[in-house]
């Protein structure tokens, strides 16, 4: 197995070479009802993937297939599976996907057999959760737990929160809620405020979550957590768990009701189907809808094995998303699901994909002369079309955009109003909006004779680039499939890539300058002037 810069390959010369005829599409001409049935592709779930509307055709589909063949992108994920070291940056496995179940080798370390171990956490906190549903575990006599509230930042928050909030209908309908799900994430006092102003404190069960055991801001939330309890007369200890590695200060910590366990090799980002969402999951809608979720993920992660991109859906759309990025030139991707439930999705997708592969170096540390990962955006439909979707019509620059979509809504509570649903409307939305992107319009054109003058302000240029995802419902296993779909996008993408998708080195210089201003608090400057006059404005 080769890793190899993507500009020595074959294959990025011959997708150069195929630029010119791609930019020449006609969407008008070329979107018929026959190309989009035959663009679909299967994915878990119940959900399919639609490129129709893509800039594609055989030719860039049989240099993208060869491209996937000449970076060895499924052996890769196969060494992935095995345990091989891929994070080379911190010299560590890459681990999520054995938490959804063994698609490669046994994977020792240090004698442990980690799938059994995750196996082990999950029926742990699986436990626990019944234990606190059930009333078996309380806060105190009389009382049981109504609300959990997470405490945590970044892969700790962005991903649990997402996933949460797409269940929170589905299982209103299907009567699987328990307890109500809160997050504190931001070390701004107001939004930790905020959330112990909303919610019962004798009744909440707040889990911290802090992989290392001293990120910053969650043990600054932690802390003023505990404060408010203190002041409402109650104990700390009875009204809060943990999600840690066992080498953290937060381990085995009597502080706490359990503590739950994850390693080094589930990175934050990726961390959703770990303990990390899987507590809080747990705890809100039942470990058995948790465990759909990962059945859901499991699928998905299986379907990437396959090498024939019409069956292979999370590799296809990472290999259109590079035909995209360094041939087309487009440095942005917007996430559209239309979806309430998924109102938070496109945050975790901007984690997931800007952290995973925002990257100038290649895995050997040099620099790339290549564009890599995009600038991913987005909002719910119909409600970005009041707002960015002008710019994304209009603008000077084509954005490929990453519609999802259901048949069904979640509750299946709706009104016809003017002889339609609202889940109608929606739907209709998001038919004219992929039509409307690719093929434009231009005022007062007749069909088969040549553009005329017109107002230029009510033309749509069109040519913007769509994929659809879609399904029955939003469901848990679809759900699952969809978060694996995008997690192994991504992976597939920092392949071909050469890139390390795995470490965040990005994220250290402004914590190291943060403790900077900090010790400076105590006497004598940071050392740094420009950071001094900064802080001095901020009044730190």
């Amino acid at each position: 197995m080769q890793f190899i810069d993507f500009d020595k390959t074959a294959a990025y010369k011959k997708l150069a070479g195929l630029v010119q005829a791609a930019e020449g599409f006609d969407f008008t001409a070329l979107l018929t009802a026959g190309r989009i049935k035959n663009s679909l592709v299967p994915m878990a779930g119940g959900l399919t993937y639609s490129w129709a509307a893509k800039r594609v055709d055989q030719a860039v589909l049989d240099a993208l297939s060869a491209l996937a063949e000449e970076q060895e992108l499924i052996a890769k994920y196969q060494a992935l599976l095995d345990g091989e070291i891929i994070n080379t940056g911190e010299k560590r496995r890459v681990l999520h996907h054995l938490l959804r179940g063994q698609l490669g080798k046994q994977v020792i370390h240090e004698g442990r057999d980690l799938g059994a171990f995750y196996q082990e956490e999950l029926a742990r906190f699986s436990a626990f959760a019944e234990a606190v549903r059930s009333g078996k575990i309380r806060p105190s006599e009389g009382k049981t737990f109504s609300t959990v509230v997470q405490i945590g930042i970044g892969g700790s928050d962005l991903g649990p929160r997402a996933l949460c909030l797409a269940l929170e209908n589905w299982a209103a309908k299907e009567g699987k809620r328990r307890l109500r799900a809160a997050f504190i994430s931001n070390v701004d006092p107001d939004d930790a405020s905020q959330v112990t102003a909303s919610v019962p404190l004798d009744e909440t069960l707040f889990v911290l979550v802090s992989k290392s055991g001293v990120t910053q801001e969650t043990l600054a939330n932690e802390l003023f957590v505990k404060d408010k309890l203190k002041k409402a007369g109650l104990d700390p200890g009875r009204h809060m768990a943990a999600v840690t590695s066992e080498t953290s200060p937060l381990a085995h910590n009597p502080a706490y009701l359990d503590s739950f366990y994850i390693d080094d090799f589930i990175g934050g980002r990726y961390s959703s189907t770990s303990a990390v969402g899987g507590v809080v999951l747990s705890l809100a809608f039942g470990p058995e809808v948790f465990k759909e979720v990962l059945a859901g993920a499991h699928e998905a992660d299986a379907l990437a094995l396959k090498p024939d991109l019409s069956a292979n859906a999370a590799l296809l759309d990472a290999l259109i998303g590079v035909w995209e990025r360094n041939f087309l030139g487009y440095p942005y991707t917007a996430i559209l699901p239309y979806s309430q439930a998924l109102s938070r999705f496109p945050a975790h997708l901007q984690q997931l994909d800007m952290e995973s592969n925002g990257k100038r170096v290649n895995r050997n540390g040099s620099p790339l002369p290549y564009s890599t990962g995009p600038v991913v955006f987005g909002e719910p439909g119909t409600n970005g079309q009041h707002s960015f979707y002008q710019l994304l019509h209009q603008g000077t620059d084509p954005v490929p955009l990453q519609f999802v979509g259901f048949a069904e809504s979640q509750r299946g509570d709706d009104v016809e109003v003017d002889g339609s649903t609202s889940q109608t409307k929606l739907k209709a939305n998001l038919a004219a909006q992929i039509v409307a992107f690719a093929k434009g319009h231009t005022p007062g054109h007749i069909p088969g004779q040549a553009s005329g003058g017109g107002d230029k302000t009510k033309e749509f240029p069109g040519g913007r680039p769509s994929s659809l995802i879609y399904g029955r419902r939003l469901t848990p296993a679809a759900l699952g499939a969809l978060l694996a779909h995008f997690e192994n996008k991504v992976m597939f993408q920092g392949f071909v890539w050469n890139l390390n998708s795995f470490d965040q080195e990005g994220v250290q210089l402004g914590k190291v300058l943060t403790k900077k201003v900090l010790a400076a608090k105590s006497g004598g400057g940071s050392g740094d002037p420009a950071l001094d006059a900064y802080s001095a404005i901020l009044g730190v």
